[in-house]
């Protein structure tokens, strides 16, 4: 539900940051060279411009039967680098990211869950006209309420927006759901988005500098525009659709339902394989008649070492079938058990998939390298660090790892505004390691008190 209102009051600003949020594409020039800082990335320049050329063969069609793996120790970016490759590939390219372990339910099969996964890496992109709210965001107020099954949680219950263009100004009242969303993609001042006033989806389509109270950054993880756009907020576009073969999956599903008595009765955990069929047959007719055109998605799946031969084997079919997802493993092991045999093999994968695969290393960053992640995130979260401050994190992260540095900035952050400063210092972030121990220190307390803890 959208409305539209004249007036203004105070609520309660909720921003939600993911871990690569930040990540716009794969940081190249205008020869496919790695910059060291772009795109939200840092460093591992050979591995991305080993991406760069993986992005140039999918967009040429000649990844046809190959996936990728990504090998490297924990924290080198190795997500990072696959949400860059799609982004690079198109900003409403699918995305979808599964663990090894997500494959083992008592509910589906792993062909089944593997499959599912697949369809969702596989878009349709189609035009439609639609009614939209598009502008440039002015203000922004958030209503929290709590969340109904953790009362320390605040939700967002609706949401009052201001959108600006040129030539006008409209301040629109949001429902629940579409608030979820602006939280969600960390809308904020300065940010050009559209409202799809029948759906309630939200798009974010860049950045408008000159904007009152907006905050900006050297480093921005969307399209920066210098002017301010033209034309009526409330007007009708011509908007480019993608959605996925899971989806086509669930709506053919829907009417079997509908037209059944017994699923009334009897719930179908998995789809039949003639739904798939029916659903690939309409995709062809659509592609057949140009009505849409098809989006290799991407598919990431993370500690691939996990999968057993069954879902190796699954992967290699879908590597060679009609509709197929680019496939990116990433695995830090190195010469494991296959799961589920006693074959050794490099990084867990049988030789026979290892063979289908491109595989870029991955190398621990450097000081600097760590430095400028350590910025980037700052900025991200808008903590503002100490030039001591940055320094001292550098080190942590070097003796102690990245992740557990990054993971200290914002309780480090709510430490210096107890002390009433928006700045965070060395001895915010040294007080913040008292209080969160790492990996190391936790293993050492639990070889102390080893006699104390439960077996």
């Amino acid at each position: 539900m959208i409305r539209e209102i004249k007036e203004e009051s105070k609520i309660e600003m909720l921003k939600r940051i993911s871990a690569h949020s930040h990540i716009r594409g794969l940081g190249l020039d205008e020869k496919s060279e790695p910059i060291f800082v772009a795109d939200g990335l840092v460093g591992q320049l050979e591995a991305r411009r080993a991406a760069g050329i993986i992005v140039k063969m999918i967009k040429e069609g000649k990844l046809a039967g190959r996936g990728i793996l990504f090998v490297g120790p924990p924290g080198v970016g190795k997500t990072a680098l696959a949400i860059g490759i799609a982004r690079e590939l198109g900003e409403d390219t699918p995305f979808v990211m599964i663990n090894g372990s997500e494959l083992y339910s008592t509910e589906l099969k792993k062909t089944e869950i593997l499959m599912r996964a697949v369809r969702r890496a596989i878009g349709l992109r189609y035009k439609e006209i639609r009614r939209v709210y598009e502008g440039v965001v002015k203000e922004l107020k958030f209503s929290l309420a709590s969340h109904p099954f953790n009362p320390y949680a605040k939700i967002p219950r609706a949401a009052r927006i201001t959108l600006s263009t040129k030539d006008e100004e409209k301040t629109i009242e949001v429902d629940q759901s579409i608030a979820m969303q602006l939280a969600q993609l960390g809308i904020r001042r300065g940010d050009l988005i559209s409202i799809d006033s029948d759906t309630g989806e939200v798009f974010k389509l860049g950045r408008v500098k000159g904007i009152e109270k907006a905050r900006y950054f050297d480093v921005e993880t969307y399209e920066v525009y210098e002017d301010m756009p033209k034309g009526k907020i409330f007007k009708e576009k011509e908007i480019i659709r993608t959605i996925t073969l899971h989806d086509i999956d669930e709506a053919y599903l829907a009417q079997r339902r509908a037209a059944s008595i017994i699923s009334l009765f009897v719930e179908e955990k998995e789809i039949d394989p003639e739904i798939r069929k029916a659903s690939n047959e309409t995709v062809r007719k659509l592609l057949s008649e140009n009505k849409a055109s098809l989006v290799p998605g991407v598919l990431f799946i993370d500690d691939v070492h996990m999968l057993d031969i069954e879902a190796f084997s699954f992967l290699s079919r879908v590597m060679e079938s009609e509709f197929s997802p680019i496939i990116i493993m990433a695995t830090n092991r190195g010469t494991t058990k296959i799961r589920g045999t006693d074959i050794e093999s490099p990084h867990g994968i049988p030789l026979d998939v290892l063979d289908r695969l491109l595989i870029i290393p991955f190398r621990p960053y450097t000081e600097n390298e760590i430095k400028e992640i350590i910025k980037i995130r700052a900025s991200e979260e808008e903590i503002e660090l100490s030039s001591e401050a940055i320094d001292y994190l550098v080190k942590i992260a070097g003796d102690r790892g990245l992740r557990y540095a990054v993971q200290l900035m914002h309780p480090a952050k709510i430490i210096a505004e107890r002390k009433g400063r928006s700045e965070v210092r060395s001895e915010d972030i040294e007080e913040a390691t008292k209080l969160f121990i790492d990996i190391s220190q936790s293993i050492a307390l639990a070889k102390s008190w080893e006699s104390k803890l439960l077996k």
